[in-house]
């Protein structure tokens, strides 16, 4: 049996002790358990979580992928840095003993210090969304490589801390996550503050489909910089997340042991599937009615 003692009448109660959140993330393990062993015991594979998979070599993290977020050869190819079709060529003759980047790098098709820049970004943006909290347990692949090859392989802490330290600046900026993935409409604001030229551009995209995510890839941006924008868009009320929950992606394409497929390019989106809002009914899709494509499309344009 516990004594519980009253204070006198009149006297302030003690606060009730509040547990120190930094302190553990600083320790490390606040974002996935399972990275934090991997990491310790120097495991080679790749870790597939619900929204993204890391790749390890040696317990330190070589790729990062999300449908969530743009891939390595979106940021190379949509500002020029690469052609497509030699990205395509390092992609198709890639094996396990020389991966794309090396194939790139030997040819001389890429500078070393952009490749490597565009890959920590492409890391750092994946890792943000495959860290995301999760009722659906992680697993990982002893073994597994990515087609991609190593390039400069980032500790694990660095991966966590980056991404804590992005949760922390999102919410500072606008508390509301709903953002990050609901789809985006563009909204009127009295004296709102002029949008930037980047954010201007992330509002001329936000068309009450599209989602954070889906903008960054249309603009060849990373995926955290859009939803920086996104944030700082809602605060000053130019921008709003709608309310029904957001487009789900497919799981990142499983592969056999070895080399993942060639040809699903890092940050490729999944399918979304299409869910009818309050009192739209859409067709069965296995419809035999020849005017199924019309009434597909009248549902829609009832929206």
């Amino acid at each position: 049996m516990t004594a519980v003692r009253t204070p006198p009448q009149g006297t302030t109660p003690p606060r009730l002790p509040v547990r120190e959140k930094s302190g553990a993330r600083e320790r490390g393990g606040a974002l996935s358990p399972m990275l934090t062993r991997l990491a310790a015991e120097r495991a080679t594979g790749v870790l597939e979580r619900e929204r993204g998979s890391l790749y390890l070599a040696e317990g330190r993290v070589v790729h990062a992928e999300s449908p969530l977020a743009p891939g390595l050869d979106v940021l190379l190819l949509a500002h020029g840095t690469l052609a497509p079709a030699v990205w395509q060529d390092a992609v198709d003759r890639a094996d396990e003993e020389r991966g794309a980047a090396r194939l790139l790098l030997d040819a001389g098709r890429v500078p070393r210090g952009a490749l490597e820049l565009c890959h920590l970004e492409a890391v750092y943006d994946a890792a943000y969304f495959a860290l995301t909290p999760s009722s659906t347990p992680g697993h990982f692949r002893y073994g597994a490589g990515h087609w991609l090859g190593a390039l400069r392989p980032v500790p694990v802490d660095a991966v966590e801390r980056e991404t804590l330290r992005r949760r922390d600046m999102l919410d500072r900026l606008w508390p509301d996550p709903l953002t990050d993935g609901a789809p985006l409409r563009r909204s009127d604001a009295v004296a709102a503050p002029a949008p930037t030229a980047r954010q201007s551009a992330v509002l001329a995209l936000a068309d009450g489909v599209r989602t954070a995510p889906d903008i960054a890839r249309e603009l060849g941006r990373q995926a955290f910089h859009t939803l920086v924008d996104a944030r700082r868009l809602a605060a000053a009320g130019l921008l709003t997340a709608l309310f029904p929950p957001p487009r789900t992606h497919s799981a990142p394409v499983a592969a056999a042991p070895g080399l993942p497929p060639r040809h699903a390019l890092a940050g490729g989106a999944g399918t979304a599937a299409a869910e009818a809002p309050p009192g739209i009914t859409l067709p069965r899709v296995n419809d035999p009615d020849i005017t199924l494509l019309k009434r597909l499309r009248d549902a829609l344009e009832a929206l």
